[in-house]
């Protein structure tokens, strides 16, 4: 075979290789927006259950004579349509997670396999427990700030959407904050950041939290503290975590 016919059988292989991932990946695509669909569906006739859930909260802390309101005539419909597709795709993140990595999988290690799972359920973990640690603790500390300082002579009336956007809002700037120890353990291990030197700017990473958290959360002591001293202490987790795991493979 000259040098010319194997060129072109090699470029074959690599088109007929690229085509058969771009395949692939279509059909992880697929099966991630039908669970999604599939379960907003399931979700549909509890769509107005489920906004009196997330209003619960401000609901109950609300003053005799005042209630949630809508400042459009299709914010009724909307505010909970809107709330469905989003706890669809919350739902659905671990199928969506697990199809990404069925499509890496053959490409890694045996090692590299069993360090992609142990990743994705960690991560998984952390951001369900980051929305439920802002719904139960975070959400009901905002909202008591807000209804405490407003004026006497203001009777406040939440609209529905606007409710719903600070809402959604607050639960991923949580989610995301947790998976602290998973990007620290990451950082690491790629050789980015080492140990040392996270250990050795500590002050400086907390002062970065309490920054972190004084943007993303209500204007009130207590809610800055809840988001920082976690994002503190998680950041601590993931260091003892990556030393422990660096160790048992030394």
């Amino acid at each position: 075979m000259s040098k010319a016919d194997q060129s072109l059988l090699d470029h074959d292989l690599n088109e007929m290789k690229y085509t058969e991932h771009l395949k692939e990946l279509r059909k992880r695509l697929l099966l991630s927006i039908s669970v999604i669909f599939t379960t907003f569906l399931l979700l549909l006739p509890l769509a107005k259950h489920n906004y009196h859930i997330l209003a619960a909260p401000l609901l109950s802390i609300l003053p005799k004579n005042s209630t949630m309101i809508a400042t459009d005539v299709m914010s009724t419909f909307i505010a909970p349509f809107k709330l469905n597709i989003y706890l669809a795709v919350l739902i659905s993140i671990p199928f969506i997670l697990y199809q990404f990595w069925r499509f890496i999988a053959p490409a890694l290690y045996q090692h590299e396999k069993k360090l992609g799972i142990i990743l994705t359920v960690s991560s998984s973990s952390l951001f369900y427990l980051g929305l439920a640690f802002s719904y139960f603790i975070i959400l009901p500390l905002a909202l008591n700030f807000f209804i405490l300082t407003s004026p006497e002579q203001v009777l406040p009336m939440t609209d529905i959407h606007s409710y719903l956007d600070f809402c959604l809002k607050l639960f991923l700037a949580f989610g995301i904050a947790f998976q602290i120890p998973v990007v620290t353990y990451i950082l690491i291990l790629v050789g980015l950041l080492s140990i040392q030197q996270l250990e050795k700017h500590r002050k400086l990473i907390i002062v970065f939290f309490f920054f972190i958290a004084m943007l993303i959360t209500p204007p009130d002591a207590l809610s800055m503290l809840a988001l920082a001293i976690p994002m503190w202490l998680l950041f601590e987790l993931g260091l003892v975590i990556t030393k422990i795991t660096l160790k048992s493979e030394q």
